[in-house]
């Protein structure tokens, strides 16, 4: 039984289930439905772009080769972030893929899709699943092919929008090291900090493929940021996860920014009207800013959704971020005078360029600033390989009834209320919260937690994952 199917990013699974046919498969399906939806007509230019990952290159030449045999004009736009293959795609109207897992393990893979005008929606997964199921078993060419590269031109259109944000020279005096692993965006985070004048300091490059989470970071990088904060006399590392539309964060001392956090100072910075995000970010973004704030299901295609709402509405500077720090516009903004453009797709960037600009503005160290938000203390964290049967069993006790609730919580605290938009969000009487989540694109059950103090933030997490992996135990 293949492991693929669609989540809250696009289409994932084990990368053994996507190479060869099933790459044919999608990219097939993907173009019939640009075909027959009116999205393109034979002969459109697709983009195709991918991470670092291993099987990445494969799949993406069987792409390559379906998409032309399916009557349109593939591009070829080699290693870069998706951020940077979706602005290509906005400019040239053209559809795409993104041949990437992002965060999850280096045994998976996953394809991304964009329409001409943006991402996919979930209407559009149904419809691209429904032209595969159309294909079914029948006889498929798997031929991969090459096609026209323009890497550099769409990493330069990239380059062009990030090295327009900020005004010249503010990043001078900052030595900030970006934790290259293998994310796609570890040259261009290079280059666009030096523009603005900090000091690079380059820092673990890996050929291999390293999963970073930007959401439930790992007691492993977080050793190697603060390890590598003293040794170099950093004011801040940055980085992202394998295709870099999510970012990471680290103060001086090399400890983790929450996402949400590098979300809301590119909200403040930008100047938004409205931002959208989902029930997982910090419940103070609220009261952190002169905005109005939209509460979503997890997943940049909800997020998008809540941002087309307001501006349907008449609403303008709309922008949203994800608990992951992945940060969207769908207004133009006015920044520094200068027009900004909306890219509604997950970017590192925006938010990392928008956190360290704080900094160097206020001429603090960057945990000051990110402290004078006085947020909720929040933490998250993941079990992985966590079967997603265990998963939906759990989920579905803890919502048969206000008693399975009460007493699967009974040694951390009463219930005062819960939210379900998406998983089981707990309120607790003595003002914690506790959120349970099946990941939505892997074996993974996901923990989120806030509280008052830092310390009681990570014992609930503790107790909360606990309790994940006592109640799996006692069913087997």
């Amino acid at each position: 039984m293949s492991s693929l199917k669609f989540g809250t990013s696009g289409l994932r699974g084990l990368s053994a289930d996507l190479v060869g046919r099933a790459s044919a498969l999608y990219a097939t399906a993907f173009a019939r439905y640009l075909l027959k939806s009116g999205h393109a007509k034979p002969g459109d230019l697709v983009l195709v772009g991918r991470d670092f990952r291993e099987s990445s290159p494969a799949i993406s030449a069987t792409c390559i080769g379906a998409l032309r045999r399916a009557g349109l004009t593939p591009i070829d736009c080699g290693t870069l972030p998706t951020p940077a293959l979706a602005l290509y795609g906005l400019q040239l109207k053209a559809a795409s893929l993104m041949i990437t897992g992002s965060h999850i393990p280096a045994d998976r893979n996953g394809i991304k899709f964009y329409r001409p005008d943006g991402e996919i929606d979930k209407r559009d997964e149904v419809a691209i699943g429904e032209e595969a199921l159309a294909i079914g078993d029948s006889v498929l060419d798997e031929t991969p092919a090459e096609a026209e590269n323009r890497t550099t031109e769409t990493e330069a259109l990239f380059l062009d929008r990030n090295k327009s944000l900020l005004p010249s020279g503010s990043l001078a005096g900052l030595t900030i090291g970006v934790y290259q692993h293998s994310t796609v965006a570890r040259d261009l985070f290079g280059q666009v900090l030096a523009h603005y004048g900090a000091r690079v300091v380059p820092l673990g490059r890996s050929e291999s493929f390293i999963p970073v989470d930007t959401e439930a970071v790992s007691s492993e990088t977080i050793r190697l940021m603060k390890g590598w904060a003293p040794e170099h006399g950093l004011d801040a590392i940055v980085s992202a996860d394998g295709d870099g539309d999510r970012p990471l964060v680290a103060d001086e001392a090399g400890e983790p920014l929450r996402g949400d956090l590098l979300g809301l100072f590119a909200a403040n910075f930008l100047g938004a009207d409205v931002v959208v995000t989902p029930v997982t970010s910090n419940s103070g973004i609220e009261a952190a800013g002169s905005y109005a704030v939209t509460r979503t299901r997890v997943g940049s295609p909800y997020v998008i959704a809540g941002m087309d709402e307001a501006v349907a509405a008449g609403k303008a500077n709309v922008m949203g971020f994800e608990a992951n720090g992945g940060t969207l516009t769908a207004s133009r903004f006015s920044v520094e005078g200068k027009p900004f453009d909306p890219l509604p797709t997950r970017d590192s960037f925006l938010p990392i360029l928008a956190t360290l600009h704080a900094a160097a503005k206020a001429g603090k160290p960057l945990s000051a600033v990110a402290g004078s938000y006085r947020l909720p203390f929040a933490a998250a964290d993941r079990l992985e390989n966590f079967p997603v049967e265990t998963s939906a069993a759990l989920m579905a006790y803890l919502r048969a009834s206000d008693a399975n609730l009460a007493d699967f919580l009974k040694t951390v605290a009463a219930v005062a209320s819960t939210s379900d938009i998406d998983g089981l969000r707990v309120a607790l009487v003595d003002n914690r919260i506790i959120h349970f989540r099946p990941s939505g694109n892997a074996p993974e059950m996901r923990c989120y937690v806030e509280s008052s103090s830092e310390s009681e933030a990570k014992a609930l997490l503790e107790q909360g994952l606990g309790l994940i992996q006592a109640w799996a135990a006692a069913r087997l």
